[in-house]
């Protein structure tokens, strides 16, 4: 029996899980470490910030961990598990399972050596680094999450996030954004793109200090949400995608209390 920790899965909060998570080959050597474990272990990185290969020795070997986190990185099976508990999440809030509103916004962060390769500099926020876009519901819940260079600009980084996205979003009718994203070329693009409508939430600028935005501040609890894990307070990941997979991870964490609270 090993030691427990506070990032650990309670068994209502693994019920929650279990359904939603892929089931194993009938053929092929059986599993020596149970997901349970693997998954306690990604939970732990996620929230604690260490390295892979600093792991106590009480969860499942390192390699262990990450081939399956890669491996559900590179199957989709994270993707599809955010999504199916984010429809759970969203109908235990007494809401529609698809969103007809949205928000958007962007964070810049800090990276390391590993991530050298495809960082940037976001002369605005004086960040050199990444970038996160999200775009969110109404519950602060990300519909699209793309990760780029800090220096590719906000309008750009809107046309990552929503290309492609009218099948997964086919009630989304509103998009607010702040005044990055100004503009008839953007607008018309999201209005050809989904039929959207890009409403921009300007500062007043006559109120001098602190402002809470109207649906903008929505997005940003998320971001906040997204650093309160060490793993994600810089961008650590040599590629783009797990940096990605790592923002799924922790709002189906996020996710999972809400749910097991709610059972």
């Amino acid at each position: 029996m090993r030691k427990t920790y506070p990032t650990d899965l309670s068994d209502a909060q693994w019920s929650c899980l279990l359904s939603y998570l892929p089931t194993p080959k009938a053929q092929g050597r059986p599993r020596i470490h149970s997901l349970r474990d693997v998954l306690d272990a990604i939970f732990y990185v996620l929230k604690s910030g260490c390295h892979w290969r600093l792991l106590p020795h009480d969860f499942p070997p390192w390699p262990t961990v990450y081939y399956h986190f890669r491996k559900l990185r590179l199957s989709g099976a994270w993707g599809l598990i955010y999504r199916a508990l984010r429809s759970a999440e969203r109908n235990r809030a007494g809401k529609n399972a698809d969103a007809s509103a949205a928000i958007m916004d962007s964070q810049s962060v800090k990276t390391t050596e590993e991530g050298a390769r495809s960082n940037g500099y976001d002369a605005y926020k004086n960040v050199k680094g990444r970038k996160r876009h999200l775009l969110v519901d109404t519950l602060g819940l990300p519909l699209s999450v793309y990760v780029t260079s800090a220096d590719v600009q906000d309008r750009v980084g809107a046309r990552c996030i929503l290309a492609g996205l009218k099948p997964f979003v086919p009630r989304l009718k509103k998009i607010w954004a702040d005044g990055a994203y100004a503009g008839e070329k953007l607008a018309g693009w999201l209005e050809e793109q989904g039929g959207w409508e890009l409403q921009i939430v300007e500062r007043d600028r006559g109120v001098k200090g602190f402002e809470v935005l109207p649906r903008r501040w929505i997005v940003e609890r998320t971001f906040s949400w997204l650093i309160r894990n060490r793993r994600l307070s810089k961008d650590y990941e040599r590629l783009v995608q797990t940096s990605e997979t790592f923002i799924k991870v922790a709002m189906i964490r996020l996710m999972l209390r809400r749910l097991a609270r709610g059972a």
